[in-house]
């Protein structure tokens, strides 16, 4: 099949239903078609195969789904690809970042195509993001290391704690919410170490981030410190 941005771009269209789906969730600023998720997703998933120049034109599309759907297919082309996909899907994200209105853009991309990507590599590009007075940057920061937490090493896990040091104070709760998140699964996954850095930094932690950290401890594994956190 045709893989054009103009091709995917129809079948959206053809499936907008904007009285039954005004997706009130949307927080940014452009305007909506209208399209149900998970039709959404089944669209793009036959689009993964869409060349890097057909993407980017996706993403100077004005409305709020093409540009989510663009990095669906972003996600979706990068499962099992080879380097070369995974690199040419990797940077453009960076390079698009400004085509991010909204979180969920963030949360559908960010774990494979940035983290999965960073996992044998150098993961400096996560702590400059951290460093970015945009909040959905920051966001990413902070949600791409799902990609590689339950197959990186203990520098990977290091890596993932430095970033929620440095954004657990976040006053947006775009970039605070996902800090809780990416602790509640890295206790999943060793609750040692998650154990060792709430003992350390507990105190400076807001109590929704620190009761969604301990959220996912293994069963008969406790936090023996619950009342400790800023009430913010």
């Amino acid at each position: 099949m045709s893989a054009t941005a103009a091709d995917l771009l129809a079948e959206l269209r053809a499936a907008a239903r904007p009285e039954q789906y005004p997706q009130k969730h949307y927080r940014g600023g452009a305007a909506v078609l209208g399209v149900r998720m998970g039709k959404l997703f089944d669209i793009t998933k036959r689009y993964a195969a869409m060349p890097v120049d057909e993407l980017d034109r996706l993403l100077d599309e004005p409305e709020y789904e093409p540009r989510l759907a663009a990095f669906c297919v972003m996600d979706f082309a990068v499962r099992g690809a080879p380097d070369d996909v995974r690199r040419d899907r990797y940077e453009l994200y960076l390079r698009r970042h400004d085509a991010i209105d909204t979180w969920d853009m963030v949360d559908r991309a960010a774990p494979r195509v940035i983290g999965e990507y960073l996992l044998e590599r150098p993961r400096d590009p996560l702590f400059e993001l951290a460093a970015s007075p945009d909040p959905l940057r920051r966001r990413t920061a902070m949600t791409a290391p799902l990609g590689f937490l339950r197959r990186g090493d203990a520098a990977a896990r290091d890596d993932l704690l430095r970033l929620a040091s440095l954004l657990m104070d976040d006053p947006d709760p775009v970039v605070a919410k996902p800090v809780g998140i990416a602790l509640r699964h890295l206790g999943g996954v060793d609750p040692e170490r998650l154990i060792a850095f709430l003992d350390a930094e507990a105190e400076r932690m807001p109590r929704p981030t620190l009761r969604a950290a301990v959220d996912k401890l293994p069963p008969g594994t406790r936090y023996t410190r619950p009342a400790a956190g800023r009430a913010d």
